[in-house]
């Protein structure tokens, strides 16, 4: 869905980066490594970002530390985009209305620090819930 709205594959992956998780902080080699991109592309989109105030940037020593800037206008907005992209909205919900009485669900791993791993890794705390469904769900990963 972004590639049809984005044309940059780098800033969709920084957009995926910093708003799957808005507490993911990153710096301009790191970003390199991980997306096994050039820095040259990377602080392109860096700095695009940050002059549209979407990513915000500090300096920890030398690095430059990027993360979303949750005050932005749009940030809810564009969080949700990201979300939807991904599928992972829907697909954690329709879990969880199937599971039964969650108390509290939350992503841990690879989505959590915004790596699309392809794998969600969901904790699920709840009373009675359908036993079922979690085996079913969890067969469905090994696949």
């Amino acid at each position: 869905m972004l590639k049809s709205i984005i044309t940059s594959e780098t800033r969709i992956k920084l957009l995926l980066k910093f708003f799957l998780n808005p507490k993911t902080k990153g710096y301009l080699r790191q970003l390199s490594s991980e997306f096994n991109e050039s820095t040259n592309g990377i602080r392109v989109e860096l700095n695009k970002l940050e002059d549209a105030k979407i990513l915000s940037a500090q300096f920890e020593g030398r690095n430059k530390i990027y993360k979303a800037n949750s005050k932005h206008p749009l940030f809810d907005e564009l969080r949700n985009i990201v979300l939807k992209s991904t599928g992972i909205d829907k697909v954690i919900s329709d879990i969880i209305q199937k599971v039964g009485d969650i108390k509290t669900a939350f992503i841990r791993g690879d989505y959590s620090v915004g790596k699309d791993s392809g794998l969600i890794d969901l904790v699920i705390v709840g009373k009675e819930l359908n036993k079922k469904e979690i085996e079913r769900v969890r067969k469905k990963q090994k696949n």
